[in-house]
């Protein structure tokens, strides 16, 4: 395994309310930065499906996928970073902090026939994730500094 152009890329910043799809029409939730960190992203990390690993404010550092660009499908007009942490919270995360670490390119986004379509797709992603982040070069970056709670002297 080795890291695609870009990767591994850390991101930090506040959940904000996304278009509210996530949870509601996909039963997918996902936690969105705010749009400056969107376009702060390298050139070289362009927009699809990644993996990689995500922590709320200071806690467990926890598998992830998230989507880079406009969703094809619903058709926006605004770049997003949609991260879903693959494991199941009883609430959301608005106004907290979100630290993330893209270690792996899954796929580009592209368009969708249907909604299912979507849904299967998403599913599919996820289980690649799940496999891939087990890998020991991915692992590694589970302990990452960035992660760690005393933030004062480390740079992403």
């Amino acid at each position: 395994m080795t890291f695609s152009k870009g990767l591994p890329h850390f991101a930090s910043g506040i959940v904000v309310k996304g278009f509210g799809r996530g949870s509601k029409e996909l039963g997918i939730p996902t936690a969105n930065f705010e749009p400056h960190i969107v376009k702060e992203l390298p050139e070289e990390v362009g927009t699809g499906i990644y993996f990689g690993w995500a922590q709320i404010d200071e806690g467990t550092v926890h598998k992830m996928v998230m989507s880079v660009g406009w969703n094809p499908y619903f058709k926006n007009v605004e770049k997003s970073m949609e991260t879903h942490i693959l494991t199941k919270f009883s609430q959301d995360f608005y106004g907290r902090n979100l630290r993330v670490c893209m270690v792996g390119y899954l796929r580009p986004e592209k368009d969708f026939t249907s909604l299912d379509a979507l849904v299967k797709q998403i599913y599919e992603d996820i289980s690649v994730a799940e496999k891939e982040l087990e890998e020991p070069v991915y692992l590694k970056l589970k302990s990452h500094k960035f992660f760690c709670t005393d933030k004062d002297d480390v740079k992403s």
